[in-house]
């Protein structure tokens, strides 16, 4: 899977520089093909690669977590 991120994000990216660089009567395409790849595609093969195991709750402000932070945060100030 991260390879298969590597690789399509060197082609976006690929896409995009060389619609840049180079002359070419179908450049702004290269550079919009490459800017819809990168976020319709890497990017969210990448969320989904980087949060499949994890619960977004977790990362979540909810009371359970401000209360767990006040905590850490009053340890901390004891040592």
């Amino acid at each position: 899977m991260k390879q298969l991120i590597i690789i399509l994000g060197l082609l976006a990216f690929g896409s995009i520089f060389s619609g840049l660089i180079f002359d070419l009567p179908y450049s702004e395409k290269l550079i919009g093909f490459g800017v819809v790849g990168l976020f319709l595609v890497v990017f969210p093969i990448f969320s989904y690669y980087r949060w499949k195991n994890k619960d977004p709750k977790d990362y979540m402000l909810t009371k359970e977590n401000l209360e767990k932070m006040r905590e850490k945060e009053g340890d901390e100030r004891k040592l």
